[in-house]
């Protein structure tokens, strides 16, 4: 017993400092694929809902269910799992959610009808939750100090690919067989990666407190609630029930903040935000996801709906910003290793600014290649904004609270993104077929706020004991 508990303290303090460099090759493999496959299920399923409203004989409207459960149970589960990773051990919990997430992905494959294919969906999104909520503090355990800026490139690579492939990928694989095969291609892959994993991701530290599972219930009502209520929203629910589902959610996220006013580990990261980088890290990424929903949900109605493109091309106009962050992102964790995130963050999302005001002031009848360089812009700078952010927000947290500003990062990206895409949706309601401008202007709005939240951190010193 004394030796397991020594070698545990070893493997921790190994951690820290990142893995050797055989052991970390492996580690990052295992990371990395988990955290695709979880992220290509956040988007391929959306392909799939006409094929399984048919074939499952439900109507569209019931059917886009199949998408929200998951979403739901993925958002209202991060900061739990986040701080449920610093007590047992971030390895525990994102081995436990691949686990979970591909027994789902074999329960979605050969369920029978919606409700079971519901609640399959309801345990995949949980099992994406367990990925996701705790891969920001892996990463930051298995690199080195020296080599973090190139992990989270990294890192930000597999997940900008997935975004970018996932359509394609879909289309690929219900050309070939039925909708199923999509949830049933996961199960190899879980299987490996697993093993994979057991061996070689690292033994994180633990934190001696109890896990507090009154605050983790009412972390995850508040933002399930609020992504409910979301929802709603965009599908035109009475105002009385939205009403209901968001304010819900703002007295239990407030209820949630005074129950944690002093723990020494809140469920919501309010202790963390007290470190003025981590805090202005933080707002940067926020403003920059509200961008990516504003321009993700107002631009294809704009290609389609204003310039007349067909959906073939709008999907060809679209791939350039997802492609251009993916070979932006390593670059910008390597610049990150030598240069200050506050002038790198800055210079990207000032460049990210400017492709949203050229898209939002693109001429009547824009050339193709009129379209893709601005849209390649706005990828260069949300690609070199991306990495040196995250490893400033990162580094800014002590090791022993990552599971807590993993948890931030995951959550701030796709709430943040859902409430762009209600905002999108706002401006559509104000301004007609002008919405799509109106749209990227705000977005334009957002990176020019986040910009100077960036540079602010110039005027910060450094954490200590990060």
């Amino acid at each position: 017993m004394l030796k397991d508990t020594k070698a545990a303290k070893a493997a921790s303090s190994l951690a820290i400092d990142g893995l050797p460099a055989e052991r970390r090759r492996w580690a990052v493999a295992a990371i990395f694929t988990a955290i695709a496959m979880a992220s290509l299920d956040t988007a391929i399923a959306n392909i799939a809902l006409p094929a399984i409203a048919a074939d499952l004989g439900v109507s569209p409207a019931d059917v886009v269910w199949v998408v929200n459960v998951y979403q739901i149970a993925l958002v209202a589960t991060l900061l739990p799992l986040g701080a449920l990773g610093e007590i047992v051990g971030h390895q525990r919990i994102y081995l436990g959610g691949l686990l979970l997430f591909t027994l789902a992905s074999l329960g979605c494959a050969y369920a029978w009808s919606l409700p079971s294919l519901l609640t399959a969906r309801a345990l995949q999104g949980l099992g994406a939750s367990g990925i996701m909520s705790v891969n920001s503090a892996l990463v930051r355990f298995v690199y080195p100090s020296r080599l973090l800026g190139r992990g989270f490139g990294h890192n930000a690579l597999v997940v900008a690919t997935a975004f970018t492939l996932g359509p394609t990928i879909a289309s690929g694989i219900l050309a070939m067989g039925p909708w199923p095969w999509l949830f049933a291609v996961n199960i190899p892959f879980g299987v490996i990666v697993m093993a994979i994993g057991l061996k070689t991701l690292p033994h994180t530290p633990r934190a001696v407190h109890a896990f507090d599972f009154p605050g983790a219930l009412l972390a995850a009502l508040c933002l399930g609630l609020f992504i409910l209520g979301i929802g709603s929203a965009a599908h035109k629910a009475s105002i009385g029930l939205v009403s209901i589902e968001l304010a819900a959610a703002v007295l239990l996220g407030w209820s949630s903040m005074h129950r944690h006013a002093d723990h020494p580990a809140p469920m919501l990261a309010i202790d963390l935000f007290r470190r003025p980088v981590f805090a202005l890290s933080a707002a940067t990424a926020v403003c920059s996801f509200a961008v990516q929903g504003l321009a993700f949900v107002s631009l294809p109605f704009y290609f389609e709906d204003i310039l007349q493109r067909t959906q073939v091309e709008t999907g060809f106009f679209m791939t350039p910003w997802p492609l251009v962050v993916a070979i932006m992102a390593p670059i910008g964790g390597r610049l990150s290793d030598r240069y200050s995130a506050g002038v790198l963050g800055g210079l990207g999302l000032v460049l990210l600014g400017i492709g949203m005001v050229l898209l939002a002031t693109l001429p009547a009848a824009p050339s193709v290649a009129n379209i893709v360089w601005r849209m390649a812009i706005c990828g260069f700078g949300f690609g070199f904004f991306q990495t040196p952010n995250l490893r400033a927000l990162m580094s800014s947290a002590p090791p022993d609270r990552s599971g807590g500003a993993s948890g931030i990062v995951a959550t701030a990206r796709l709430t943040v993104q859902t409430i762009g895409a209600a905002l999108a949706a706002l401006c559509f309601g104000l301004a007609g077929r002008d919405g799509a401008t109106l749209a990227l202007a705000l977005g334009a709005g957002f990176a020019a706020a986040g910009s100077v939240m960036s540079f602010l951190r110039l005027a910060v010193p450094p954490p200590r004991g990060a």
